[in-house]
């Protein structure tokens, strides 16, 4: 049995893992990794990725950057949780609001020390992004549209930053010679960042109650549910053309499989989307974009499994 001091020591690990949402970063990790073995170098094969020890400085740099930017999330969205989230809200405040900062700006120290090991562009490019994290959570996330678009930026920038790690060193004419590998990169990309925007606009109808108290100048809080409704329903419609590009234009393989599948399930969001009118019925249809959004991860194995054993260049094939 546990006594006193170690319950307490166990409630607090627990609270800080809750407050850095520790479910979420394998699952990051991971989508780095598959987007890098089966997107971004396919030719390279499983093994040579793993083994790359970069990629692993930069894979880890990005997930210890998002735990930080929970934490001063959490830190700034302290007040407005208590009434949209009153029992996670609860758990993380059995960690002090000081402790939370010792272990942000240990974490950032920690991130922007494997940056450097990199490179000093590398610590440039996520000291800017560790900035921006802190600049949304104090200020950008409390204003009408610039706050779900930036919140979709700090999203797919590790993806960003995977991206560079492979190409930064092509020229232009390089880059033209291979548009057909760059176009399906930007296809994964542009679904990706459409589910992640429309999930974030998801959520501030699902927290209108709290971002009004905050004085949160979102989309519903300003225009009202209905105008953020419709705009949620374009997104939906845009994510077509990626899906368009990813299954007709270009060969991903078995992955059409889950496009077909994710269509399917959007247009059930969008049905669903316009009979909710409560936090319940908002939280269905963000949990429908997560599991959209994590099973995609899953799927990207889907696109040429060979590559786990063989590296082969299917991209140029297209």
């Amino acid at each position: 049995m546990l006594n006193r001091k170690q319950r307490l020591l166990l409630k607090k690990i627990v609270s800080l893992f809750s407050v850095i949402r520790g479910y979420n970063i394998p699952i990051i990790i991971l989508a780095q990794y598959l987007s890098a073995v089966f997107i971004l170098a396919p030719d390279k094969g499983a093994l040579s990725v793993l083994l790359d020890v970069d990629l692993f400085l930069l894979v880890f740099a990005s997930a210890i950057t998002i735990a930080s930017g929970y934490i001063i999330n959490n830190f700034y969205d302290s007040q407005k949780d208590l009434i949209n989230r009153p029992n996670k809200s609860m758990l993380d405040r059995l960690v002090s609001q000081s402790t939370k900062l010792k272990v942000y700006f240990v974490l950032n120290f920690i991130a922007a020390l494997l940056a450097l090991l990199v490179s000093f562009k590398v610590f440039l490019f996520f000291s800017a992004y560790i900035f921006l994290i802190w600049f949304y959570s104090h200020k950008i996330k409390k204003y009408t549209v610039i706050g779900n678009l930036t919140a979709t930026l700090m999203a797919v920038i590790p993806f960003f930053a995977i991206t560079l790690h492979y190409y930064y060193s092509l020229t232009f004419e390089e880059i033209i010679n291979n548009r057909s590998h760059f176009a399906v990169i930007f296809a994964h990309a542009a679904f990706l960042s459409l589910l992640i925007l429309i999930r974030e606009m998801i959520k501030d109808l699902e927290n209108i109650k709290g971002d009004l108290v905050s004085e949160y100048q979102t989309i519903p809080v300003r225009f009202g549910e209905n105008v953020s409704k419709q705009i949620i329903t374009v997104l939906t419609i845009l994510t077509i053309f990626p899906v368009y590009i990813l299954i007709d234009v270009y060969d991903v393989g078995y992955m059409d499989i889950y496009f077909y599948v994710a269509l399917i399930g959007l247009i059930f969001f969008l049905s669903y989307l316009w009979k909710s009118n409560s936090k319940e019925h908002y939280l269905l249809l963000h949990n429908l974009l997560k599991f959209l959004i994590v099973s995609g991860v899953f799927c990207i194995v889907l696109i040429d499994p060979s590559v786990l054993w063989n590296g082969k260049r299917w991209l140029m094939n297209v």
